[in-house]
């Protein structure tokens, strides 16, 4: 399989305090990787260097055969989800996902659409993002992160504030996209079941440190 992600050696710091040493990782497309840690661990950092939000100290960060580390380059095909998502509180969820889709413009209005169908957020897709719940924004922030079909996709805690019957929807629907698209899908978070029931491979970032655990929660 194609390796999609390639960290060699990356380190960050913030005001003398480490918070990635020496990081050494890599995924495939097809696979779901799961990130666990403590909070504060590191674990939106990683995320964001992954994504070149953030550039690395040292280190090279490879994306789809591309080092962004030499290119500065925002990776075309990697979608995010990391942290609360922030939109627009006067706009509708469809008005705040077509806003976003302006910016690259590679899908059509009938895209999202079904992207908002496919969360279960069609019926309110004309309802101001300020009257939606938190796992409403919660869902809008997992469709964001897939209506572009990316081939990589960072969800930091994506679970967080669905209920019971939304988390075992979104469990399918990333095992979908795993298997279907062969998307790259890399997951940071609490939820020791999600983890177990849809990760390929699980690291833990504990002390600056990521290490491969076993997949035994």
């Amino acid at each position: 399989m194609e390796k999609t992600i390639e960290l060699k050696n990356v380190a960050k710091s913030f005001k003398k305090q480490t918070i990635l040493e020496d990081i050494n990782f890599s995924c495939s497309e097809g696979e779901i990787i799961g990130i666990v840690g403590v909070n504060g661990s590191g674990k939106s950092v990683l995320f964001k260097v992954i994504s070149g939000l953030l550039f690395p100290d040292k280190g090279s960060v490879t994306i789809m055969q591309e080092e962004i580390t030499k290119s500065k380059k925002i990776p075309q095909e990697l979608s995010a989800l990391i942290e609360e998502p922030g939109f627009l509180p006067n706009l509708t969820g469809y008005q705040n996902l077509e806003l976003l889709a302006s910016i690259r413009r590679k899908i059509t209005k009938e895209d999202i659409l079904d992207t908002l169908r496919t969360v279960r957020l069609f019926e309110d897709r004309n309802k101001k993002t300020k009257h939606y719940s938190l796992g409403m924004k919660k869902k809008l922030g997992i469709a964001q992160a897939i209506m572009e079909k990316p081939k990589i996709i960072l969800l930091d805690e994506p679970m967080n504030a669905l209920d019971h019957e939304s988390v075992a929807e979104m469990r399918t629907l990333f095992l979908n996209l795993a298997k279907n698209q062969e998307a790259t899908i890399v997951i940071a978070s609490h939820n020791l079941e999600d983890i177990h029931l849809l990760c390929d491979k699980v690291y833990q970032l504990k002390s600056g440190q990521l290490s491969e655990k076993e997949n035994s929660y």
